[in-house]
This record gives structure tokens, sequence and C-alpha cells, in this order.
């Protein structure tokens, strides 16, 4: 079987975008026509041939997020066609090809839809509700300095393996945006299980969960109804199985908290 070339062959589509020009205006769905894109093009560079054109004309061109543009970052997030990061699987908005969608398609992009990533411009949304989560137990106390030795503290395998699994989570909010309550569930299990599952992490388990799962509610971030949306979405395919691990540590560390409670409040680590 010979591989069709797309290098010679072009495409047009109509872009249906989500414009709004704040966070408490109006928003509607405005369309653009793009014609004779490279199929080997980004979707973020094919927005950037549309914001050309735009600026010529003396339109307002796109707002749309973007940093690394090699999946890495999380920051480009957009919904394309109802779904997260759009077509394809474990890859962010960044590393979706023209090539994924037909010559005369329309091609709906709008943000990430949930209460707890208010819009600021078109497709940008606030996710800064992911750092206050972070902020709230995402760290442990360790002294700075120089490396420890790399031997000094043995570390199993598998749980290194999943621990570096976890910790691939690039906040991105594609997990809140599929989930139909907006749960951030997967994301926060990401950050309590990468720590959790390592040595360094133990001191602060008990706190690092509860205070995380308690800024989560407190955001507005909705409930997880097992649904695995939220995984299915992942541009780094984390497992909906560190959701059940963090629910462990959570029942685990309210348990001590309510016969313990001083030991828990100094962040006293899992027995």
């Amino acid at each position: 079987m010979v591989a069709e070339n797309t290098s010679s062959r072009s495409l047009s589509i109509t872009l249906r975008v989500w414009r709004q020009a704040g966070p408490t205006q109006p928003g509607k769905f405005v369309d653009y026509q793009s014609k004779d894109l490279s199929p080997n093009m980004s979707f973020l560079e094919m927005l950037d041939v549309v914001n050309d054109e735009l600026t010529l004309k003396g339109e307002e061109p796109i707002a749309f997020a973007h940093d690394c543009r090699e999946g890495i970052c999380g920051t480009c997030s957009c919904t394309i066609n109802g779904k997260p990061h759009g077509p394809g699987k474990g890859v962010a908005t960044c590393q979706v090809y023209m090539r994924a969608f037909r010559d005369g398609d329309v091609v709906t992009v709008e943000p990430f839809r949930a209460a707890a990533f208010p819009v600021i411009k078109d497709l940008i949304t606030d996710r800064s509700a992911f750092d206050k989560i972070q902020q709230a137990g995402g760290f442990i106390t360790a002294r700075t300095g120089s490396a420890p030795e790399a031997n000094g503290l043995p570390v199993p395998k598998p749980d290194a393996d999943l621990a570096m699994d976890a910790a691939a989570c690039i906040g991105c909010g594609a997990c809140v945006a599929a989930c139909k309550n907006a749960s951030a569930m997967l994301f926060v299990a990401a950050k309590v299980s990468h720590l959790g599952l390592l040595p360094q992490g133990q001191a602060e388990r008990d706190r690092r969960v509860l205070s995380m799962v308690s800024t989560m509610d407190a955001l507005g971030f909705g409930n997880c109804t097992n649904q695995y949306e939220c995984s299915a979405a992942c541009p780094k395919l984390i497992t909906h199985d560190f959701i059940a691990r963090m629910n462990r540590d959570y029942l685990g560390a309210s348990l001590r908290a309510a016969f313990k409670p001083e030991s828990a409040a100094s962040g006293g680590g899992a027995g």
C-alpha cells in the first residue's frame, strides 16, 4: 500500500470560532473562511494564518494562548469540534495537524467550558484555579542545596514509574473540560499521587491530600461521577486509576485527622 502524499494538496475549511471581547462581554461564534491550507501545518499555525489575514483586513485577530507548541506546557488548550484538544489521542491542541480534517469541513473551536475556568478573551481562559490547588499542597519539605546522592533514598521501580506517570500531567485542564461536572479530580489525583508515591513526599502526605481536595472543592469544581472522560481527553494519557488512589489517601487522611487532629495538622505522614 502506497502512503498518500499530502505535501502537494491543500485544503480549505470554514473555521467557526468563539469570539468574546472580555470576561463580562457576551460571546458568539463567528465564521471565517480559510483557504489553501497545508495539511502539514499545525492547528495553531492555521490560526496564525487566519490572524494574519484578519490583521491585514484591519479586524481584531483571534486571541488564543500558546507557549512551547510542543505539547509540553498545556497552554494551547482549546475545544475543537466538541473535544478538548481536538481529534487524536494523547496530543495537545498544538500537536493537532490540519491533515486530521477534510477539505470543506466546518471546524468549531471554542475555549474550555467550566465555571472555574472563566473566559478572558476568545479562546483564552483563566486557569489560575489549578495554580491555587497546587499551592495548597503540591510541594515537599526538602533541604535546598546540592543534589542528594541518587542511591541514598531507594525507591522501588514500580513506585518510581507510577510517580513519573502522574508527574506527566501538564495542567492543561482538558480533564475539566471533558467532564460533564467540570471535575478536577484527575488533575488533583495526579498532583497528589506523584508526590505521595515517593519517600520524599511522605512528610506532608496527609496534609497534602486534605488541603488540595479542600481547595478544589472551594474553587467550584464539580464532583467526579466516574465517567472517565477525563482520562480519555488527557493529552498525557494519565489514567483514572490515580483518582482511586487519591480517594484512598483522602479517606485514610480524614480518619487520621479525626482521631489525631494535632498530628494531622502538623503534617504527619501516612503510616
